[in-house]
């Protein structure tokens, strides 16, 4: 199978899983499958009194890849980086749930809030360049970051936050 078919798939599953689970617990709940970016699923409840969007971020293995530069406002002076500061969010209810695949029945789930994933990054970013005196090694200008299971632990299945 191609990678790109593969990250689609992988994606895709994380989004459908989360949808049913929303489903159990009480909401109607579609996916957009990519299409909307600034959230995949949009949950409301039964008497509409709720509303919520939720962006799924999936894996397979490995950690979930980021941009800081999408929460965080990041100087570049030559080669040496500063965070200055979060950046404010563009929907401050969003709800992050990063799935992990395992075998069937085997997923793991963390939900938290959109502020959680800021602070995470924020604290995760700087703590990083402050070990490297502001200079990336390989490419100056990256913003990549990324968030492993060791980060999100205190969120796992945390589905009351929804």
């Amino acid at each position: 199978m191609a990678p790109g078919r593969s990250t689609q798939l992988i994606k895709q599953a994380g989004e459908y899983l989360v949808a049913a689970e929303l489903c159990r617990r009480g909401f109607v709940a579609t996916t957009f499958t990519g299409n909307v970016p600034e959230f995949d699923i949009l949950g409301i409840t039964e008497q509409s009194e709720k509303t919520i969007t939720i962006q799924v971020k999936t894996i397979k293995k490995g950690d979930w890849q980021f941009d800081a530069s999408k929460f965080l406002e990041i100087s570049q002076s030559g080669d040496i980086q500063t965070v200055r500061r979060k950046t404010e969010p563009p929907n401050s209810n969003l709800i992050y749930v990063f799935v992990k695949l395992g075998e069937q029945n085997q997923d793991e789930f963390y939900i938290c809030r959109e502020e959680d994933v800021r602070k995470m990054i924020y604290e995760g970013y700087s703590d990083w360049l402050s070990k490297k005196k502001g200079k990336r090694p390989k490419n100056t200008k990256s913003t990549h970051t990324r968030l492993s299971t060791k980060n999100l632990e205190s969120h796992k299945d945390r589905w009351e936050i929804i």
